[in-house]
This record gives C-alpha cells, structure tokens and sequence, in this order.
C-alpha cells in the first residue's frame, strides 16, 4: 500500500488505500446482509494530542480520509494541552453519546481506566491507538492499531546513537508522565548503556521558546552530552534551528521521534541522524475502517494491527518529505 502512496500521493491514496483495505482486509458482502447502513454509522476519536502537535493532524487526516471514503460520521476530540483529566470527561461525554466505536489513546492508565471501562461496559467497541497497547487485554478492550515496542524503539534509537560515538545524551520529554513518553526516554538510557553511555531527561512543554531555553540551559551545565533525542517534530525542530543559530549543530547527534517536512530536510541534509515513523496516518485510517465493518457487517480483526515503526535514514528522507507535507506521513 505505501508504494501506491508514493506514485500516487494523497488523492489516489484515499480512493485505493481504503477500498483496498476494504475489500482485502474485511470482507464487503451485499447491502442486504448490512446490519447498519454506512451513513448511520458515527466513530469518536478522544486522544491526547496537544492542538499544536503536527503528529495528530496526521492521525486526524487518516481518520477523515477513511470516513469521507466510506461515508461514515467521525469526531475527533482532544485537549489543548496535555491534560489526561480534560481527556476522562471527554471520554465520558462521548460514551453518552452512543457512538458506535470509539478510538481512544491512553498516555495515563491510572486516570482513564474508570471512563474506559465504562465505555466497554456500556457495550462500545473501543480501539486503542498510539499508546496503551498495555491496557488492550486486562481491560478487555477490542483492538490495538499503532506501532511496535515504545521502549524497543528508544532502546534502538540509542544504540545507534552509541554506535555513533554518543557516550552522554538527552531525552527532550514534552509530556512527562505520558507512559509512552516516558517508555521512549527509558529505552534510550538502556540503548546507550550498551556501548558504556548514559542519558537524563529534559522535562519540557511543546512551546518552542520554552524548549530552546530548557534545552540550552541543560547543555550550558553539562558539556559532554553530545546526543540528542527529541520524542516529536514540534521539539525537535526548534532544537535544531538553536543549534544551526549557534553554530553548534555538528557538536551533536540527533534523533526523533515521528516526522515533519522540516525534520525530514534536517535528516536528508545529514543535520538529524534518524526519524522514528509509527505511519500514525494509519492509525486514524484503519480504526474506521474496522469499526464501520464491525457496525456493518459483524467482522473485526484478531489480533493487533502493527502500523511501524519505520527509522527514516538520509537516504529515504526526500522521498518521505513529499507525503509528510501532504499530511500523511
């Protein structure tokens, strides 16, 4: 399906990728045999994606790409900022709502197992996206789409940056206390340790000012750290350009998490080591398609669908570049 992606861009896409996973993936049997019509079917979303982190825009894209292809109802709904108790209140209006899915992520177990369960309790299918694959069984929830290992990925990240010569290096945390956030960081140290190095946290927000303050601050006291992993695009891509107005970005190896066009020109130039690709796109994208046949035609999937994780290299950088600006990568 990518390299439909990649020859014919986001239009194609939409009409192709869907229909394809319709057909291939669930099954399309005749109108007769519908439980529910396509157009009364209605999908919630409730993430915790910060209204300024360009990685939910694209799991926004792939669940309105889906929805307009098959002619269901979304909502998509998430605080402003971090804010896990905002994200339970919301959970509970939407299961009120009666929807027929809902799509949720879980940065914080402890605050959302009380609406979660209600939610399952009241009989809605929920799928679980990004993050709390942990929760999916003990809660007996319906479905985990998203990437691999969280922490294998950050274990990953810093054995390459070992590899690399990094001995000292920092996690750039925008949301601490998000258990995925925190798994990243944590492998990192562990992946480090492999080739005798270490790692420290830097707790900051996705404010850019705030970032680059934190950030500076941290490497004005401790020199030796020479590697550097931000966990999004809206952190690292500030990072950068305060290391490019210093004049000290070959002092450094970097590394992040998800994508952005602005991060993959950094990787593609040889500025950033690597970029971390969930494809959160389909992560949106798959969780309708899924619950509209589940509300359809009474079919699910079985097991969890893995969408990454990929590591963007310099030589693949310009390639991705062009999807991420369409909103899909």
């Amino acid at each position: 399906m990518i390299a439909a992606v990649l020859k014919s861009k986001s239009a194609r896409f939409v009409r192709t990728g869907v229909l394809a996973a319709t057909v291939a993936l669930l099954g399309v049997t005749s109108a007769s045999a519908e439980a529910k019509k396509a157009e009364d079917v209605r999908i919630v979303f409730v993430t915790h994606g910060q209204a300024n982190d360009v990685y939910w825009t694209v799991v926004k894209n792939g669940m309105l790409a889906a929805a307009k292809q098959l002619g269901v109802k979304v909502d998509y709904q998430a605080p402003e900022t971090f804010d896990v108790v905002r994200m339970a209140r919301m959970i509970e209006a939407a299961t009120a709502s009666a929807p027929d899915g809902l799509v949720i992520s879980i940065p914080d177990a402890d605050a959302l197992k009380a609406p979660v369960e209600a939610a399952k309790a009241a009989g809605i299918p929920v799928v679980v996206i990004d993050s709390g694959e942990d929760q999916v069984e003990p809660w007996k929830l319906d479905l985990f789409v998203g990437g691999g290992s969280e922490y294998d990925n950050g274990v990953r990240a810093g054995k390459m940056m070992g590899e690399a010569g990094v001995k000292e290096g920092i996690c750039v945390n925008h949301e601490v206390g998000n258990v995925s956030l925190d798994k990243r960081c944590a492998g990192f140290n562990d992946g480090l340790k492999e080739s005798g190095g270490k790692s420290s946290v830097v707790a900051a927000t996705m404010d850019p000012t705030d970032v680059t303050r934190r950030v500076e601050a941290y490497l004005s006291a401790n020199p030796g750290v020479t590697g550097v992993l931000a966990l999004g695009p809206t952190v690292a891509t500030p990072i950068l350009q305060l290391f490019k107005d210093r004049g000290t970005l070959a002092n450094y190896k970097i590394g992040s998490f998800d994508l952005s066009p602005q991060l993959l020109d950094a990787v593609s130039d040889g500025s950033a080591m690597f970029a971390i690709d969930n494809q959160q796109f389909m992560m949106g994208y798959l969780p309708v398609v899924f619950l509209t046949n589940k509300a359809m035609y009474k079919t699910f999937p079985a097991s969890a669908v893995r969408t990454g994780p990929s590591f963007i290299l310099q030589k693949d950088a310009a390639a991705v570049r062009d999807l991420s600006k369409e909103g899909i990568r």
